[in-house]
């Protein structure tokens, strides 16, 4: 049975209001995105994230980089650009609008492609519950998101892409 207690070891990066920025460590990526909603606070989430390393086949991340950043306030659709996957998150908290703002920290390796995406349904399910995300199988990676975001309850739905990789170079360089 989950308490209302549970919420507050769970290793979060921020605090309410608070900026953050979450890195995986070097050859790894996002997994599970978990956040806890407070109307007192800022009408703001606390985050906490997973991270797991990528598959043998996949190699190395040949470069990694902080994507565009995505406003505060509007409804946005972010990712990751050459291929890439999200490897991290940063976030600033703007009291103004109630809303952050977020960059996803995106990984490339080599010359995989993307195939097969879907996106999951709106996380959380209903504005203000708790969210959380949890890659459902194994080779599936987080390459952004779709938000909504309601100016009346001042909190965002997510909808994130996932993606198989290739495991072949979908690409041939120009020798």
């Amino acid at each position: 049975m989950k308490t209302s207690q549970d919420h507050y070891d769970m290793g979060w990066v921020n605090g309410y209001r608070q900026g953050f920025n979450f890195q995986c460590p070097h050859g790894e990526v996002l997994v599970a995105i978990r956040s806890y909603f407070s109307e007192q606070d800022g009408s703001d989430r606390l985050w906490t994230f997973e991270c797991q390393p990528t598959p043998e086949g996949l190699g190395e991340p040949s470069d990694c980089w902080w994507d565009d950043i995505n406003r505060a306030g509007m409804e946005w659709t972010s990712t990751c650009t050459r291929n890439g996957l999200v490897a991290g998150v940063q976030s600033k908290y703007f009291e103004s609008v109630l809303d952050r703002e977020w960059q996803f920290y995106c990984c490339y390796y080599k010359r995989r492609c993307p195939y097969s995406c879907m996106k999951t349904s709106d996380i959380p399910e209903h504005y203000r519950e708790e969210g959380e995300l949890v890659v459902p199988t194994y080779g599936y990676f987080i390459r952004g998101a779709q938000t909504t975001f309601s100016g009346v309850l001042r909190d965002r739905q997510w909808k994130y892409i996932l993606c198989r990789m290739t495991d072949f170079d979908c690409e041939f360089e120009n020798l």
